[in-house]
């Protein structure tokens, strides 16, 4: 969806670049990137009640994954053609497969090539631990492949938009979605589907079914008509990015200050039990952060970058 949306935002630039274009890029890249870093330093500021975590602080996450992926490809898209995009995409997740089969990739260890780079790259006191390894599932290394997932999103959005009407989009997303999550899948018995080292499979297969899925929901929405179901959802798309710093920063101050844990054990377990409880407290929460968004949606307030 990045990659489409980055495809929408781009072609008021006739994606060729210019100073302003590039600025443009520079500028949401970074602000995405800080924001990472921001939250990572709200939860050791809040848990560890360090207000200087210089040596310590995350660098990688998942916004700062988000923004090099959209830097990365919006650059790219600027500056090559983008019947390039394939092979880019296939010569990327090829040589980071070698890497990964080469390097220990898709064993949990010290020796695992992800690991190794991040820890030479960044250093184990800004990664994620895993059980106590450092190992970052956000890693550097393995935002190659990442970035890969972004640039097939754009070259679907290059499909969508050239496409005469929903039948031909339609398609469009079915045979690249069909392709993909096939090839994923049956390449998986070479190359495991694996998110925490964001293998070449998890690429392609979960491309593939987002195109399909996406796909979906055009025939039901677009053609067949169906709108009434999708408003819940609908607030929370116009609003991504604002809704999941919300739901970060509120998710650390809940848990700094005992709410998350006394609303969970004092309230929902004595009623419902451990799993249900769990689960109760999850939809409470992702009710919780709805209502705020929708708010922001029926006033029409979207915040951009």
């Amino acid at each position: 969806i990045m990659g489409i949306s980055t495809y929408i935002s781009l072609r008021k630039y006739n994606f060729t670049f210019s100073v302003p274009a590039g600025l443009k890029i520079l500028k949401r890249t970074v602000i995405i990137f800080l924001i990472g870093i921001g939250i990572s330093w709200l939860s050791i500021l809040c848990f560890q009640h360090d207000p200087f975590p210089i040596d310590q602080i995350r660098i990688l996450g998942v916004m700062q994954r988000l923004a090099i992926g959209y830097g990365v490809t919006s650059l790219v898209a600027i500056t090559v053609k983008h019947k390039y995009f394939p092979a880019i995409i296939l010569v990327t997740l090829a040589v980071y497969f070698l890497l990964l089969a080469m390097g220990d990739g898709f064993n949990l260890s010290a020796t695992n090539i992800v690991a190794r780079f991040d820890v030479w790259a960044l250093g184990t006191s800004h990664m994620y631990h895993d059980g106590g390894m450092a190992f970052d599932p956000e890693g550097l290394l393995s935002t190659l492949p990442a970035v890969c997932h972004v640039m097939v999103g754009f070259y679907c959005g290059k499909l969508l938009f050239s496409a005469k009407d929903n039948d031909e989009k339609i398609q469009r997303l079915f045979l690249v979605g069909t392709i993909l999550t096939f090839a994923g899948f049956l390449l998986s018995y070479g190359c495991p589907i694996n998110k925490k080292v964001w293998s070449p499979t998890f690429v392609i297969t979960t491309c593939g079914l987002a195109s399909s899925f996406l796909a979906l929901l055009i025939w039901i929405i677009d053609i067949k008509g169906y709108q009434g179901w999708c408003v819940f959802f609908r607030s929370f798309g116009v609003n991504p990015l604002f809704i999941y710093v919300f739901a970060e920063i509120m998710g650390i101050l809940l848990g700094a200050t005992g709410a998350s844990v006394f609303i969970y054990e004092k309230v929902l377990v004595p009623v419902l039990g451990n799993y249900p409880g769990s689960l109760a407290y999850a939809l409470l929460y992702v009710l919780f952060c709805w209502s705020i968004v929708h708010i922001l949606y029926k006033k029409g307030i979207y915040v951009k970058i």
